[in-house]
């Protein structure tokens, strides 16, 4: 990428996309300076495309359904992408899973969000509000949301950033969700910036903050 190049974000959804939203947000107002060049859907009807359309940002439809497996599936999302070749790609709420070869196209290229703090509640069969009756299940007085580098193994990249917040008495499965996502529209931005700025070191398992990171917009 040149100086004069603008750092470009693929961001791959299937559902509602209020994480990108979230992203769309801090973009439009100056914190990240990057631009999204694609929103990739796995589903036809995901409002994140309605989302993207209202930005003027161009999206893409591909529906596993259509392919035998994981890995001709990831390998028409990798032809789709090589058009609009992405600096970083991000995870919002994909609900498909990747295949080694496009984990190791893009590795340390790839964030995803996940709703607790990892590594408790994470893993095969932990998503959406499946962690948070977990969590409200195992009747832990600390939950929150984890920003990560994706890998080869669910839930298990190297963490970015973390926020934790308090799981009250009276919570539900819906009031934790509520909390928890607010976590995430914040933290999201923010490990984006940091990526774009180069400020964020991979040692193995380990992301280093190279420079002090700033605070996103709600």
């Amino acid at each position: 990428m040149s100086k004069n190049d603008k750092f470009k974000i693929a961001v791959m959804v299937s559902g509602g996309g209020t994480n990108l939203q979230s992203i769309i947000d801090n973009i439009e107002n100056g914190f990240i300076n990057a631009k999204i060049s694609v929103v990739l859907s796995s589903r036809k009807n995901a409002f994140a495309l309605e989302r993207a359309k209202r930005s003027g940002i161009k999206s893409e439809f591909c529906s596993p359904k259509k392919y035998s497996n994981e890995k001709e599936y990831s390998k028409k999302l990798l032809e789709i992408l090589d058009d609009y070749r992405p600096d970083l790609i991000v995870l919002a709420g994909f609900m498909s899973v990747l295949s080694d070869e496009f984990i190791d196209r893009y590795k340390n290229k790839i964030m995803n969000t996940h709703p607790s703090l990892l590594p408790a509640f994470g893993g095969k069969g932990y998503y959406g509000h499946h962690v948070h009756k977990a969590v409200l299940d195992y009747g832990v007085k600390v939950s929150g949301a984890t920003i990560m580098f994706v890998n080869k193994e669910v839930d298990k990249g190297p963490i970015i950033l973390q926020q934790a917040i308090e799981v009250s008495e009276d919570e539900s499965i819906e009031s934790l969700q509520k909390k928890v996502l607010k976590v995430e529209h914040k933290l999201y931005p923010i490990a984006i910036k940091l990526y774009s700025e180069g400020k964020l070191k991979v040692e193995g398992r380990v992301v280093r903050i190279t420079e002090q990171k700033g605070e996103a917009n709600d």
